[in-house]
């Protein structure tokens, strides 16, 4: 009677031990509540039913595990307040239980996809252990799948919870009292004779020997390792699990400004807010970039599935807690992707289920924003104190590291005019001030300047002149130009975009949006600052210390045309041609006919083979010998040449990835000929684009792999190019000589000077900086030339983001005229 007690309490007893280390990372006792049902229930199962036949086990305790889950659904939604049927709601956190419990914020939000994986697992190792030590009265085999659920609520805890050393001792404690408890029979002693009871003793005695020379042993071999790990921090389980990744556009939300500045009356969002906040210091956020490499500005933000309360920001410049309370709701209408606005410092969302950047508080919607999409958001504002500004310092050090960050290539007119606003200025911030105030002062805010930020686009922007659309821009161009000048004089800088908004109810219009740079002073926090010009006011010429000067060139030397005097005393006369001389009197005979013609044809046979040799070297060489970068120029061109030879070569004034659209679009429509593969769809040229874009304006170095995938393509497209032309057009593709005197420009590391023009076809990349300027559309002014010699050229209207395009392109996207 003892044992049939004793055993199912002393499972149901480790079985809630094992499982409560997971509740130590969960927001509330919610999920500690179903943990203690699901690890008591299948217990009491199998002690009700352990007369039953044993094959009637597992589909009893399924029935009632099924209606437990359902149950612990039911209760995690209503919780967590999501809207949504109950079997759609288990059959989404069956599906994505793993994924979804493996990148949940901590403290991790009990609802159905966080809490039916720990519910299900403890339901299942208590079932296992009561199986074996109740019914089959095994009870140290019972303990061997209890076991293993403590080992793995550990494993998903990981390093984010304080050790509870009280677990371990307590399940120690009650397994040795269970194998007390159960070990011997009662009156199994009795039963024995004296000479069977010795035997018995002498093998306890032998038996336990041999135990404690075990223990003793794994005390000495393991016992130092086990020692040395209990300082060490535990393997997070989360750092092998992806979290969600962006597209373009969530990625780098900055390139959608000049689509919305073009669009000012389109209605994005409504929002009722709530608030103490004045309406001038109201702005819903949308992201935060933090990191540029010269071509992009960009989150690069680490989501984690979140509930209902976020944690507060753990980054740089994090704001204290508390602050003014802004309490939004906001109801979507053509805002889409996935980046989901919200007051700066959100504390708590509901409605919709969000992704968190606990660095920069930024959220994301993993199903994208819809129309109607309606949902609160409790945000409390910072009050950072000004009068601490003006001596405060910037930090440093690798947590702030990627706040000074530049890319490679930055040019050498945007480092002098830096330098030149930071001189006999003491203090981070008056150069912060600097720099907003010349920015505010010379340059005209427009609602129809072309979208890039790439240190091209920038450059054309600061140093441009006016009648040629340079000096001229959106809040893309003044946040992205303070956020590079801030960090060429050692400034940790940001950018912001978002939103202006009102207290009470109103819209946010295409007009709204706007981006700001913000700056972190040591002891304040992320300040913001304003680089925009006052209305009304008409801005300052750019002073001529500012403006880059051409490098002076003196001319080339004049050199007399002479004549070229013979030394021979004789006129030269031509003299009869041996063919003419040779010929017999009765005429041409058909054997010499004959060696003409074959004459003829080989001399033909030859210049094709001689061709089509030539023709396979330059692609060799292309794709195949130099560095990286030179390689995917090679690639690029190869397509070019392909678009050129297939006649329907890319108009001139196209970027390289209008280029590549443009050459989807020409390989979109069916074969000509049916064949092998003439259904798969078209090969795509995102990737050697990107690459192109990549070698062009930021000089970056490519790897070995990028090589590779650039060839890939172009080998890939060209072929698909090639075999939807006619049978006789593709007899004659590698016999066409016209490829071989394409002019092109200098390859990645081999610039040429200004002094040497070169011709290219259209869409061709332009030369990496160092090299010239490409030539720009028709429609466009030229940039002027910058102040040295090895200055990169400024973007100009001809690359891509123009009013015409709608400014929602790749910002620093390579011209593709030439």
């Amino acid at each position: 009677m003892v044992r049939r007690v004793a055993v199912p309490v002393v499972m149901g007893l480790l079985v809630t031990i094992a499982a409560l280390p997971l509740a130590r990372i969960y927001h509330g006792d919610l999920l500690t509540r179903l943990l203690l049902g699901a690890a008591l229930a299948p217990v009491a199962l199998s002690a009700l039913t352990r007369r039953l036949p044993a094959y009637t086990a597992a589909p009893i305790s399924a029935a009632f595990l099924f209606g437990y889950t359902l149950l612990a659904v039911r209760v995690s939604a209503h919780h967590a307040g999501l809207p949504g049927g109950l079997l759609p709601l288990w059959r989404d956190a069956a599906h994505n239980g793993i994924p979804r419990l493996l990148t949940a914020l901590i403290p991790i939000e009990p609802q159905p996809d966080t809490v039916l994986v720990p519910v299900i697992a403890t339901w299942l190792a208590a079932l296992a252990g009561a199986e074996l030590s109740v019914r089959f009265r095994r009870v140290l085999a019972g303990y061997a799948p209890v076991t293993v659920l403590y080992a793995g609520t550990l494993l998903v805890v990981g390093p984010n919870a304080h050790p509870a050393l009280w677990q371990p001792l307590a399940y120690a404690a009650v397994a040795a009292a269970g194998l007390a408890i159960t070990g011997r029979p009662a009156g199994a002693a009795a039963e024995l004779d004296a000479h069977a009871r010795g035997a018995l003793r002498a093998r306890l005695a032998v038996s336990g020997a041999a135990a404690l020379a075990v223990v003793i042993g794994l005390s000495v071999a393991v016992g130092p390792v086990l020692a040395g790990r209990v300082a060490a921090t535990p393997i997070d389980p989360r750092r092998y699990v992806s979290p969600p990744d962006l597209s373009a556009q969530d990625e780098n939300p900055l390139i959608r400004l000049s689509g919305w500045a073009l669009n000012p009356t389109e209605k994005l969002f409504d929002t009722d807010i709530t608030t103490t906040v004045p309406a001038d210091e109201l702005r819903i956020r949308l992201a935060v970039l933090s990191d540029y490499d010269g071509v992009n500005w960009l989150v690069h933000g680490n989501y984690r599935e979140a509930g209902r309360a976020l944690p507060p920001i753990n980054g740089p410049g994090a704001p204290p807690a508390g602050g003014r309370p802004i309490d939004t709701r906001i109801t979507v209408d053509d805002l889409d992707g996935r980046l989901l606005p919200a007051a700066q410092a959100a504390r708590e969302v509901g409605g919709v289920r969000v992704g968190y950047d606990q660095g920069t508080g930024t959220l994301i919607l993993p199903a994208g924003l819809s129309p109607g999409l309606t949902y609160t958001v409790r945000s409390a504002a910072p009050s950072p104190n000004v009068n601490l500004l003006p001596g405060a310092d910037v930090p440093s050090g690798p947590t702030v590291a990627r706040y000074l960050q530049l890319g490679i290539g930055a040019p050498d007119a945007m480092t002098k005019l830096a330098a030149q606003l930071g001189q006999d200025v003491a203090s981070p911030y008056q150069r912060a001030q600097a720099i907003a105030q010349f920015l505010s002062d010379h340059y005209t805010l427009v609602s129809d300047a072309p979208s890039g930020h790439a240190y091209p686009n920038l450059s054309f922007f600061l140093f441009a002149a006016r009648n040629l659309g340079g000096q001229r821009g959106t809040t893309e161009q003044f946040a992205a130009s303070f956020a590079v000048l801030g960090r060429m004089l050692g400034l940790p800088t940001r950018v912001v975009v978002g939103f202006t908004a009102r207290p009470g109810r109103g819209s946010v219009l295409g007009r709204d949006a706007l981006a700001w740079p913000e700056v972190l002073f040591t002891g304040v926090g992320w300040v913001p600052f304003d680089p925009l010009p006052h209305p009304d006011t008409q801005p300052r010429p750019v002073e001529d210390d500012f403006a880059p000067k051409p490098p002076p060139s003196a001319p080339p030397p004049s050199v007399a045309p002479t004549l070229a005097v013979s030394a021979s005393p004789h006129p030269h006369r031509p003299s009869p041609s041996p063919s003419v001389q040779a010929l017999p009197a009765g005429g041409v005979s058909g054997g010499l006919l004959g060696g003409l013609g074959g004459g003829v044809l080989a001399v033909l046979a030859a210049a094709l083979a001689a061709v089509v040799f030539a023709r396979r070297a330059q692609q060799q060489r292309r794709l195949d010998r130099g560095s990286p970068s030179s390689r995917v120029a090679g690639a690029w061109h190869e397509v070019l040449d392909g678009l050129r030879l297939a006649g329907r070569p890319a108009a001139a004034h196209l970027a390289v990835t209008e280029v590549a659209a443009y050459a989807a679009e020409t390989v979109a429509g069916p074969r000509r000929s049916a064949g092998a593969g003439s259904g798969l769809p078209a090969p795509s040229l995102d990737d050697l684009a990107t690459l192109a874009n990549q070698v062009t304006f930021a000089g970056a170095q490519v790897r070995e792999d990028d090589a590779r995938r650039a060839k890939a393509q172009a080998l890939a497209y060209v072929g698909e190019l090639r075999a939807r032309r006619p049978w006789w057009l593709r007899l004659l593709w590698w016999v066409d000589p016209r490829p071989l005197r394409w002019d092109r420009p200098a390859a990645p590391g081999q610039p040429t000077t200004p002094s040497q023009p070169t011709t290219q076809p259209a869409g061709s990349p332009p030369p990496i900086p160092g090299g010239p300027p490409p030539a720009e559309p028709p429609a466009a002014s030229p940039p002027p030339a910058g102040p040295d010699a090895g200055d990169p050229p400024p973007a100009g209207p001809g690359a891509e983001g123009t009013p015409e395009t709608g400014g929602t392109a790749a910002t620093g996207d390579a011209p593709g005229a030439g």
